[in-house]
Parts: structure tokens; C-alpha cells; sequence
């Protein structure tokens, strides 16, 4: 049951903690400079390290969907109602509404929907040819 386990919900997670636990705290807010060969430098904030590690979790959530096995269901089951739940944050939670809790609920939705598109068309092509009706 573990591999069923809805990755994105650590998303949320973290950033519920950061935004109830330490309210005032900025998702602009730099965690980490880099100087660039350019002679820019590159400010990396709360909200990138976010979403950089939603974009992970919805490269591993896609791996997951190509599964074959009945524990795939579960697992989209799973991500649909975390995505409805983050939805519902989104719309009716004054501290979700930001830029960087709707663009992990925008990855969210593409983990939905590009897992139940890839499971179905793995389960189309399961269906042996002889038993299509004519």
C-alpha cells in the first residue's frame, strides 16, 4: 500500500506547515544565491525548492501510472482525492491562495489526469483482439 501512496500529499504538507506553523514567512523569500558565470545571480526562493520538488514527485507519480496492476487504481484513486482536497484548500483557505500553492495544484492536475490517460490506454491495449466486437 505504500507504493499507492499519493507523493503530492508531501507537497501539500509542507507547504500547510510552512504557511500555519510560521505565519509571515514568504515563499519569495530567498533560501540560496548562486553567482552565475553571467555575472547575474541567481536567487533561489521557498517557492522554487516547492515546486521543483513537486515537478520530482509528478516525474515518479508518471512512472507509477505505467504500472499494470490493480494497485494502480488505488494509486490514482489516491491522487484524485488529494488534488480535490488541495482544490478545495485552494478556493476556500485565505493562506493557499498564492502563486506557488496553484502552481502545485496546476502540477497536481497533470499528475490526475496524464495517470488515469495513461492507465486507461495501458488497459486498452490489454484487451486481446479476438474478443472485439466486429
Amino acid at each position: 500500500m505504500i507504493a499507492s501512496f499519493p507523493l503530492f500529499l508531501i507537497s501539500y504538507a509542507i507547504y500547510n506547515m510552512i504557511a500555519f506553523l510560521t505565519p509571515g514567512v514568504s515563499w519569495a523569500g530567498t533560501v540560496l544565491s548562486v553567482p552565475m558565470q553571467s555575472g547575474a545571480t541567481w536567487m533561489i526562493t521557498a517557492g522554487d525548492c516547492l515546486i521543483a520538488l513537486s515537478l520530482v514527485f509528478l516525474f515518479v507519480e508518471v512512472l507509477k501510472a505505467t504500472r499494470s496492476y490493480s494497485r494502480a487504481i488505488i494509486d490514482h484513486l489516491l491522487s484524485t482525492l488529494v488534488f480535490i482536497g488541495a482544490l478545495v484548500e485552494f478556493l476556500l483557505v485565505k493562506e493557499a491562495a498564492t502563486s506557488v500553492f496553484a502552481t502545485v495544484l496546476l502540477i497536481s492536475l497533470v499528475d490526475v489526469v496524464g495517470g488515469w490517460a495513461v492507465s486507461l490506454n495501458a488497459a486498452r491495449r490489454k484487451i486481446p483482439a479476438d474478443n472485439l466486437p466486429q
